[in-house]
């Protein structure tokens, strides 16, 4: 009786071993494991129709692939350049909303909590510094990353810049709250904190994804 007759696939299985070994865009690793589970079944598929047994079959098929774990580097290492993307888009993006809110911190009205004002706008001012910092990095993994290889730590330095952003925007956005409860127009310190806990979560989500995936890309 063939595993395939006992309900394991080892298809189904090589694919799940690889897709537990990758992190990245869910989208992305999703899109991968399924084009590598295709070729792997086709390949299983074409021995079988030949005579194979089918556990023959597999154990060919895992000789001209390679293992899961022979793969997962290389699909690792595309897999975090697409996160690394997307955590730069991520800081970049938040720039605006900040710069957003410096207006309306400034127009809230002359009343109290002015230290915690400005202690919000030096904050936005670090967060929107490495936002942009980490925007440098669409340009090193874009079209240049297909002729010469992005540095190796570059994965990790835009990890901590987007780290560093969602950090100062969350501190930035309690600060805001807080001296809402002392301004004369505190609707607009709301909605500044507000713009500063958005931009946060998107920023903190992407970057905490960015720093397992540059743990997990091989550095050779």
């Amino acid at each position: 009786m063939s595993a395939r007759d006992t309900g394991d696939d080892p298809v189904e299985e090589y694919a799940a071993a690889l897709a537990g070994a990758l992190r990245g865009p869910a989208r992305a690793k999703a899109r991968m494991v399924e084009e590598i589970r295709d070729g792997f079944a086709d390949t299983v598929t074409a021995h079988a129709a030949e005579g194979v047994p089918y556990g023959h079959a597999v154990r060919r098929a895992v000789r001209e692939f390679g293992t899961a774990a022979e793969l997962a580097p290389g699909c690792q290492r595309e897999l975090t350049i697409a996160q690394v993307r997307r955590t730069a888009r991520a800081a970049a993006l938040a720039v605006p909303f900040l710069a957003g809110c410096w207006p309306l911190i400034w127009a809230s009205g002359p009343g109290g909590g002015w230290p915690l004002r400005l202690l919000a706008v030096h904050l936005g001012c670090v967060a929107a510094v490495a936002g942009l910092l980490a925007a440098a990095a669409l340009a090193a993994t874009g079209p240049v990353a297909r002729r010469l290889p992005p540095p190796p730590r570059l994965p990790l330095a835009v990890a901590w810049a987007g780290t560093a952003a969602a950090v100062a925007m969350a501190v930035g956005a309690l600060a805001l709250v807080a001296a809402a409860v002392l301004a004369s127009d505190w609707p607009l310190m709301l909605l500044s904190g507000a713009f500063a806990a958005a931009s946060h979560a998107v920023v903190a989500t992407a970057s905490r994804t960015c720093r397992e995936c540059a743990r997990l890309v091989p550095s050779g």
